[in-house]
């Protein structure tokens, strides 16, 4: 039976949206994975050109709210960052809970260069962890 993964992040911008990319890449047919923010603040466009630069196209994603999603029943939730795990609102689940605190790369500052290399540090980060993921836990 396919599990069904729920990636949460703040906004549902940049780290949960790569989170998402990679996690469908690495489970391929074996989970449905989500990624929702305790708000939404569009899918950053620096993440997708990241993702691209990885051959992984997060372009048609969108950034969801968590309460769109409370009537799927996950079988693991992933917080991405600290503020997510301290807001993310109770819903009844069963889903295994994991958080993993990854610096913002949306916040990064400098010039665009400076910031790319902020995403691919994230991005390599998540990759990582990610791939580990799906081999413990799928």
């Amino acid at each position: 039976m396919t599990k069904k993964i729920l990636v949460l992040c703040t906004g549902n911008s940049c780290r949960s949206q790569i989170a998402e990319g990679y996690l469908r890449y690495f489970a391929d047919n074996k989970a449905d994975v989500y990624s929702a923010g305790v708000e939404t603040h569009g899918v950053n466009l620096k993440a997708i050109a990241t993702m691209q630069e990885d051959d992984i196209d997060i372009s048609n994603h969108t950034s969801n709210n968590i309460d769109e999603y409370r009537n799927i029943d996950f079988d693991f939730v992933i917080t991405v960052c600290d503020n997510a795990k301290e807001r993310c609102p109770y819903f009844p689940t069963k889903a295994k809970k994991f958080h993993q605190n990854f610096q913002d790369p949306g916040k990064a500052t400098g010039t665009d260069e400076e910031i790319f290399v902020e995403f691919r540090k994230v991005r390599q980060l998540i990759k990582e962890y990610c791939r580990q993921f799906v081999t413990d836990n799928l």
